[in-house]
């Protein structure tokens, strides 16, 4: 009889695990099945544009005898890659300031995405109202509505100075704020004056930050939702304060979420069109150097790889992951 149990046993449990792989092959084609557009995309007419622009970028165009029209490439090597350095001053400027725009940009997102986050989770009448309001620059954000930010007349007409005259004669007075404000403000507290420039230029990029925030909050949102209710209850009776609540559990709960954001802000700064090194490139290809254009594009992904792969591993090394106990 022990023997015949055994056997039932033995016999069923091949049944289970095929039945569990069964489930998880389902899931894996259901995966592959939402992401198949984007594959067939990529593959049919993304990847012949990277490979063309690769050939482009290792060749010289040789432009055929009037009336034959059409060009032949000559593969040149690197010399593309190298030119652009050495015959163009500007691009290596180009290039220091966009890294200079991301060193600034990534702090200043994140933390303003994280404290919009922090207060849109909180209790309130009209939650999600303000929700919504917070997230609709990024939907107008796109299209038309960029193009029209970026020609903004009136913005650059009062910016300027021919715009309304108030006596100061120079642009500063279309800002929010000065330094010589926060100098005022922090000349008793012993801030540095790297600090003050710096919060003066995020007061007065506001409107570039806002705008660039609320895919990064949405996620810094779902994050804090995703923290189980039962763990602040736990903080609350121990008698831990909301500043500690945040620094001991909600910070760390969220770290993978940081990452996602930092990543995911490091590449919307890169592609950004009012990006320097994204403008500068296609302005050296509106004048006709598509060779030149395409090597400096190449410079520019390879820099983008190095720098995300960076600032993943120093992210990482302070990312919290929460075991579930099995």
């Amino acid at each position: 009889m022990t023997n015949d149990v055994k056997l039932n046993k033995s016999a069923s449990a091949p049944g289970k695990r095929r039945k569990i792989a069964s489930l998880d092959r389902r899931k894996a084609r259901a995966g592959w099945f939402f992401v198949l557009p984007f594959l067939i995309g990529f593959v049919v007419i993304y990847l012949p544009m990277i490979y063309d622009s690769l050939v482009m970028s290792l060749s010289e165009i040789h432009m055929a005898e009037a009336g034959a029209g059409g060009y032949s490439l000559e593969f040149v090597g690197f010399k593309n890659y190298v030119d652009a350095f050495s015959s163009d001053p500007l691009f290596a400027k180009r290039l220091v300031e966009g890294l200079q725009t991301l060193a600034f940009d990534i702090p200043s997102i994140l933390i303003f995405s994280l404290f919009m986050a922090v207060m849109l989770n909180q209790k309130m009448a009209g939650r999600a109202v303000f929700r919504s309001i917070f997230f609709v620059p990024v939907i107008i954000s796109t299209g038309i509505m960029e193009t029209i930010a970026a020609q903004d007349i009136l913005n650059n007409y009062m910016g300027s100075t021919d715009g309304i005259d108030d006596g100061s004669g120079s642009s500063a007075a279309s800002e929010l704020v000065s330094s010589m404000d926060l100098q005022m403000l922090f000349a008793n507290m012993k801030v540095g004056t790297e600090i003050v420039d710096y919060v003066v230029t995020a007061i007065n990029n506001i409107f570039n930050i806002v705008n660039r925030s609320g895919v990064q909050m949405l996620i810094f949102l779902s994050a804090l939702q995703s923290i189980n209710p039962a763990i602040y209850e736990s903080c609350k009776i121990d008698g831990a304060t909301s500043w500690e609540t945040f620094w001991k559990i909600t910070f760390p709960m969220i770290s993978p979420m940081i990452l996602v954001n930092g990543i995911y802000t490091i590449i919307d700064s890169f592609t950004n069109s009012q990006n320097v090194v994204m403008a500068y490139i296609a302005e050296t290809y509106s004048k006709g150097s598509e060779v030149l254009s395409s090597a400096m594009a190449w410079i520019y992904f390879l820099i983008v790889i190095v720098v995300v792969a960076i600032i993943g591993a120093i992210f990482s090394a302070f990312v919290f992951y929460g075991r579930k106990s099995e």
